[in-house]
């Protein structure tokens, strides 16, 4: 009775410092807060009560998704409170070395080629048609290029897709190679405007099936591609001109990350550019944010996701043989993003909540739903803050030829410098 009384006690200080009006209302039908706050929470459960107390956000989400909490308010005032709930810095804490030993066995065992595919399938196979609710009408499921700060999600997708067109310097019949094509929004991109002979590949059949169907649809049968295909399966393909990889990496695991890199060096020929778009963390440790958020976004959205700071990334990649030649930082971007996506599906919940029910039983759609809206909204969040990160990286293999190129000794394509991109 007495901790009981304790955590009320604390809870209640907490709830006075937020941002916004917040209530939280107990199974016993005690009401901490006005009956009027912005954000109010329906308790069913003790332990739930106790991690929000706690600051274990990742917790408290959870229970929602769970069904042991009910959630009342928008979604940008719901992340006002989490963040003002949480206890500390969430991407502070360094592991230990026990911590970083079980971590590298745990990768090792996560990213084996059949569980990686059960694992993209879990989200990426949820529902097409859910997708398409929220996302931009080419399904690019990716952060957004807001090259100008009026533009709409569809049009900063497309300038997202023009940046690394542009940055790879693609040209009419360059063999480019897109790893993990998504729905198919960079290769015909690349294919219908600088006439490259694009091949995708993805591990989610949702994906696979959709973009074979949108080849038919747009007749570029003979210039665009893909295939159900692990980066891991390579053989007997021909080395490509120029790569691409958007939103890959991060299911990769870090134990496979020096692999992933040695594949794209060895799947790209001499001279030729690739352009890394991916998730890094916000921390120099970490491998997820703190807080039990990492956590629940492995659990419920992306089991076997990975995070790791740019230094250890571009340590892979510049290990692999290949050399960085620039790197662009577009954190902010996707913040906008997400909370674009959030909005989006915010605005269309009955409709969200038909379309997975008429796939799923009531209670996985139900739950999925809530999973997902917890998702968009926390990661906009957590890009706000810093928490993450998202870097895209253009390197070169480079051809050993220090006469040929459009600067000596530049041993590509490549101008080292970023008027081409811009003009």
């Amino acid at each position: 009775m007495g901790e009981m009384k304790n955590l009320l006690s604390t809870l209640e200080s907490h709830l006075a410092t937020l941002p916004v009006t917040t209530s939280v209302q107990l199974s016993s039908g005690e009401r901490i807060g006005p009956d009027d706050s912005a954000v109010q929470l329906n308790f069913r459960s003790p332990k739930a009560l106790a991690a929000l107390a706690d600051g274990q956000i990742g917790s408290v989400g959870a229970a929602i998704v769970e069904g042991w909490v009910d959630v009342k308010g928008c979604a940008r005032d719901i992340m006002a409170v989490a963040t003002g709930l949480l206890q500390g810095n969430p991407v502070e804490l360094a592991p230990t070395w026990l911590e970083q030993t079980v971590s590298k066995a745990k990768s090792l065992a996560m990213h084996t080629l059949t569980r990686d595919a059960e694992q993209i399938q879990f989200h990426y196979d949820l529902s097409d048609e859910f997708y398409a609710l929220w996302l931009d009408p080419r399904r690019v499921y990716s952060c957004a290029y807001y090259r100008d700060l009026s533009m709409s999600l569809a049009q900063a997708q497309e300038a997202k897709l023009d940046h690394i067109c542009k940055k790879l310097q693609l040209q009419p019949g360059e063999r480019f190679w897109d790893i993990g094509s998504g729905w198919g929004g960079l290769i015909f991109w690349a294919a219908e405007n600088y006439g490259v002979q694009a091949h995708g590949i993805t591990l989610s059949r949702n994906q696979f099936e959709y973009v074979q169907r949108q080849i038919e649809a747009k007749g570029l049968q003979g210039r665009v591609t893909v295939e159900l295909r692990d980066y891991r399966q390579m053989e007997g393909v021909l080395p490509f001109d120029k790569i691409g990889s958007v939103g890959m990496f991060e299911h990769v695991g870090s134990a496979y990350l020096a692999e992933y890199f040695q594949t794209i060096h060895q799947m790209l020929r001499p001279g030729g550019m690739a352009l890394v778009h991916g998730i890094t963390a916000g921390g120099v440790g970490n491998g997820e944010v703190g807080a039990g958020i990492g956590d629940f976004i492995s659990r419920y959205i992306f089991p076997g996701g990975e995070l790791m700071h740019i230094s250890r990334v571009l340590h892979d990649l510049g290990k692999s043989g290949l050399e960085m030649v620039d790197v662009e930082n577009l954190r902010p971007h996707y913040a906008r993003t997400l909370w674009a996506w959030s909005d989006s599906l915010e605005a269309q919940l009955a409709q969200a909540q038909s379309i997975l029910t008429a796939q799923y039983d009531a209670d996985r759609a139900a739950r999925a739903l809530r999973a997902y809206r917890l998702y968009l909204a926390g990661c906009a969040m957590g890009f706000e803050h810093g928490w993450v990160a998202l870097h895209q990286m253009l390197c070169i293999k480079p051809d050993g030829d220090l006469q040929h190129g459009v600067m000596p000794g530049a041993q590509s394509r490549y101008a080292f410098n970023r008027e081409y991109i811009y003009r």
